[in-house]
């Protein structure tokens, strides 16, 4: 046993070799799919933008409401449903005021949540700014997007988020509710209205003190492309090397029978 070159080190050189090609090919394959995800949000993109602006009312089809298409919405600020999503901004802590827009008519409590903006987080206990918001119908123009954008949350020790949306809203004290991402499902139980499958991001200036900048997400689909080409070059290279150990390992094991 013991005059056998094939010994244990030998064995685990070329099992970590091809758990090293495995890994690399399944690394380069795992960005050859998100350089395909980022193409397909580009092609939505140009898509959405390429339409001509909607209007969007209660009967409005889904099949017209594409993402990052520019529309034109008429409604009712419902205030009293109002959501602060934590979000930064160039570094800088805030929030995102999410606000139900009520559609016409209005008896029919079909609603689309508006991303109105971004502001400024306040050092407690400053109260929070107060957006003027008109009680009467009127006119936001905005972009589709399909969900409020989500942000990687931690789970609390009990496995519960860590910022909930109350079960009932309005709040019975003053403030708001903060959390890290808003289902339209959770806020359509806690606030009693029907939503749109789809949200609006508020865009130009109406001088309420709110950012509207919206991000966009990452479409650099030819860093993955180069990141895809890396992983499969690593994985010819960790190749070459198991065909040479196995190699000479084979040939190390005829010479020892040959000279025996």
């Amino acid at each position: 046993m013991s005059s056998n070159p094939l010994n244990i080190k030998y064995w685990l050189a070329l099992l970590l070799l091809a758990m090293l090609v495995i890994v690399f090919i399944s690394l380069g394959r795992w960005q050859l799919q998100r350089a395909d995800e980022r193409r397909a949000i580009q092609a939505a993109i140009e898509n959405g933008q390429q339409k001509s602006s909607l209007l969007l009312q209660n009967n409005t089809p889904e099949s017209e409401l594409l993402e990052w298409r520019a529309v034109t919405v008429t409604g009712l600020w419902q205030p009293q449903f109002s959501v602060l999503l934590n979000r930064n901004h160039s570094g800088k802590p805030g929030y995102w005021l999410a606000t139900p827009l009520l559609l016409e008519p209005v008896a029919n409590r079909r609603a689309v949540l508006v991303l109105r903006g971004w502001f400024g987080q306040r050092i407690a206990p400053d109260p929070l700014p107060e957006f003027p918001v008109s009680n009467e119908l009127l006119t936001i123009q905005g972009q589709l997007v399909a969900h409020v954008p989500r942000v990687f949350e931690l789970p609390s020790m009990t496995g519960k988020k860590q910022a909930q949306l109350p079960a009932r809203l309005p709040l019975e004290h003053s403030g708001l509710p903060q959390v890290q991402n808003l289902a339209l499902d959770e806020l359509s139980q806690a606030s009693g209205l029907a939503f749109m499958p789809i949200v609006v991001q508020e865009t130009g200036q109406n001088n309420d003190g709110l950012l509207r900048d919206w991000e966009k997400p990452p479409v650099d689909f030819h860093k993955n492309m180069g990141y895809a080409m890396q992983w499969f070059g690593f994985a010819l290279i960790a190749l070459i090397a198991l065909v040479f150990v196995g190699y000479k390992g084979m040939r190390r094991s005829k010479t020892r029978i040959d000279n025996e």
